[in-house]
């Protein structure tokens, strides 16, 4: 299997972005993945930038990946609750799973209809930036649940 990420612009805080690749090559232990960075659109926070950044996410994705979008509407799920979805994932074969964070407005309606799974890091705001962090975080939490190691306790 392997997982990719796609958000919309770049990780400029260095701290942010280090931990990152530091989660990352955690991963990597486990599991493939990749991050795509997409161009963020000019007027990013207007409508028609939503629908531009939304049309590029969308045609970033590959065919038959499960899709996860972050969103704070989506369903809270526990770290125990994550790594039975990565059970899952595994067991049925699955490909691909791709985790998208679109920009500070969110992304369209359009594309968050078509998404598999919508998934809300929390009821808490955090920057886009820090998001990434959280997901690459978390992931990595629920492959060493699945794993039986002891990081998560």
């Amino acid at each position: 299997m392997r997982l990719r990420f796609i958000w919309t612009g770049k990780t400029r805080d260095a701290r942010l972005r280090s931990l990152i690749e530091e989660y990352s090559e955690r991963l990597g232990h486990f599991v493939r993945s990749e991050i795509t960075e997409l161009r963020e659109a000019a007027g990013s926070d207007t409508q028609s930038g939503i629908e531009k950044d939304s049309k590029r996410i969308s045609d970033a994705l590959h065919a038959g990946t499960v899709t996860v979008l972050l969103d704070p509407e989506g369903s809270e799920w526990t770290s125990l609750q994550l790594a039975d979805e990565v059970r899952r994932w595994n067991a049925n074969g699955t490909k691909e799973v791709t985790f998208i964070i679109g920009g500070p407005r969110g992304v369209s309606r359009e594309l968050a209809t078509v998404m598999d799974r919508r998934w809300c890091l929390s009821r808490l705001t955090f920057t886009h930036e820090m998001a990434r962090a959280l997901v690459m975080e978390q992931l990595y939490r629920a492959y060493t649940i699945v794993h039986g190691l002891p990081y998560q306790k």
